[in-house]
Parts: structure tokens; C-alpha cells; sequence
């Protein structure tokens, strides 16, 4: 079928949802402080589409080699329509070392593994308030996984956010890199052990700038994850402590990095998170 237009359906798993107001999706293009094109979604509460001044989330995938689109999925761990339907507009950025982009994008990541997303990443944001389109004074940041680590990257970079949301993302490098089952990756990425390459290691650290951090924040963790391990999350959670900033620390007993082992963890996780946000950011 060539026109999606006389599309017809043909099955209805779930007519309540249909019958629900939904959210609705634009791509958004921007370039990043160097020049090189970015992309990224943009998910609005709905029937806001075109609406200027909204209050926005930015919300970071994980990977880093993954990326986001016009799809729905919604869980803990992707849960932008249930943000945009509380009233967010929701920043989805495909920064560098995203896939789907080519080779030499996916791989601009490498050694700078948190400082170049990041330009590319608060680039976007500049650019959507420039344009109107987000309320600069109503902005918040987010993420899991390597989401996480960005979201703690760049709220050492930038007081512009209300509030923020991280959940199983590492501060520092060598730790993690000793601690994570796969064994390679922050290696690979920084482009060598901590011993070899000590001032990437620190540089590309978020722990060494947190005494920028003014935003309060939300971190979750499992207690059982081997991935990002979840003493990364006691680490910032310490951190936040002494530096007087607004937080929170939600530990899920028993969980790994996937929080796959009650279901209701990642419910609980997402209904914090929205509280968190909502505190902070008002509507």
C-alpha cells in the first residue's frame, strides 16, 4: 500500500484506548554548538501540537546506541505519552552516538562519551526555547541507564532545569568500569582502562563538577544491578546530601538494571518520578 491515507483496520485490540484523547509526535532539527545537524522528537500533551510556552521534560534514551521515534511504547523505562498526557511536552533527543544516523554519527561519542552528547543535547534545549516552543523557565531532564548519565552530566552543566529524574546512571567511570558485567563498555568508549587514560576518566566525570548542581532530584536505582552499579546512586545521593540539594533516593530491593522482577516497581518508579516533576515544575 503506497497511501497510508485509505489505510483500513481491520482489528481493535483496545477500543477504550482509541477512544482516548492521544498524544501527537513532530521530529524537531537543530544543530549542535560545533554545527552538526541534530535530531530529535517532540511528543505533545493532547491537542497542544503548535502550542508555544509549554513546560518541557527532556527525556534521554539509553545505549547510547539506541534512538527514538514516532512509536508508542509505554513502561518504565519509556514513559514520554504518559508524561506528554500529564502535560509535558517531551524532548526526545537522538544526540551523537545514537544509531540510525550513520556510522561516524553513532561513533562521535567515542572518547568524549558524556561532554559531546551533552553540547548536542542542551543545544536542542536552547533551540526550543529560542523558538518559543518551550517555556524556559519550566524545563526539566531526564533518563535511564545512559540516560541517567547524562541526565547527571548535564545538571552539572546547566542550572536551566527544575527539577530532574535519573535512574541506574553512573557519576564516574573507573568504579563503573570495574563494577559493569559487560566489561568493555567505558573502556571502549573513553578509548582505554582508567589507567590509561586517567584525565578522560575525570574529565568525562560527573562526580568531579557536582558542586555545580543546583537542581533538585530524583534518583532510582535496583540494588541488585550490575550493569550501572546501584552504589553510583548512593554516590550521588551522598553528593546531593552534602551539597544541600533537594533529592530523593528510591532503592528497589532485588532488582537488576532491567527492574524486571515486580511490576510494580516500574509503576512505582514512574508515579514518583511524576510527582518529583510536577513538585518542582508547575503545569
Amino acid at each position: 500500500m503506497t497511501n497510508l491515507a485509505t489505510a483500513k483496520a481491520f482489528t481493535a485490540f483496545n477500543p477504550v484506548f482509541a477512544e482516548r484523547a492521544q498524544v501527537e509526535w513532530g521530529a524537531f532539527q537543530w544543530k549542535s554548538g560545533d554545527g552538526t545537524p541534530v535530531e530529535g522528537v517532540l511528543i505533545y500533551p493532547p491537542g497542544k501540537k503548535g502550542t508555544k510556552g509549554l513546560r518541557m521534560i527532556t527525556l534521554i534514551h539509553g545505549g547510547p546506541a539506541d534512538a527514538d521515534g514516532n512509536r508508542f511504547e509505554a513502561d518504565w523505562y519509556d514513559w514520554a505519552a504518559l508524561a506528554a498526557s500529564d502535560g509535558w511536552l517531551v524532548f526526545r533527543p537522538n544526540y551523537r552516538g545514537s544509531t540510525g544516523y550513520g556510522d561516524e554519527f553513532m561513533l562521535q561519542i567515542a572518547p568524549h562519551l558524556v561532554s559531546v552528547p551533552g553540547v548536542d543535547i542542551l543545544s536542542g534545549v536552547d533551540a526550543l526555547v529560542k523558538e518559543g516552543i518551550a517555556d524556559p523557565n519550566r524545563l526539566a531532564i531526564g533518563g535511564y541507564s545512559y540516560g541517567g548519565y547524562m541526565t547527571n552530566w548535564l545538571i552539572t552543566q546547566s542550572p536551566r532545569f527544575k527539577a530532574a529524574v535519573t535512574g541506574a546512571g553512573a557519576v564516574e567511570h573507573a568504579a563503573n568500569w570495574g563494577n559493569d558485567d559487560l566489561t568493555w563498555d567505558d573502556a571502549w568508549y573513553l578509548s582505554g582502562t582508567p589507567w590509561e587514560k586517567p584525565e578522560l576518566y575525570q574529565s568525562e566525570a560527573a562526580l568531579f563538577q557536582l558542586n555545580k548542581v543546583t537542581t533538585p532530584t530524583h534518583i532510582v536505582g535496583g540494588n541488585a544491578d550490575n550493569r550501572v552499579s546501584y552504589f553510583e546512586q548512593v554516590l550521588l545521593e551522598r553528593a546531593l546530601e552534602k551539597l544541600n540539594v533537594p533529592h530523593a533516593l528510591l532503592v528497589f530491593p532485588g532488582e537488576n538494571h532491567p527492574l524486571d522482577k515486580n511490576p510494580w516497581h516500574g509503576y512505582i518508579k514512574v508515579r514518583e518520578e511524576l510527582k518529583w516533576l510536577d513538585k518542582y515544575v508547575l503545569k
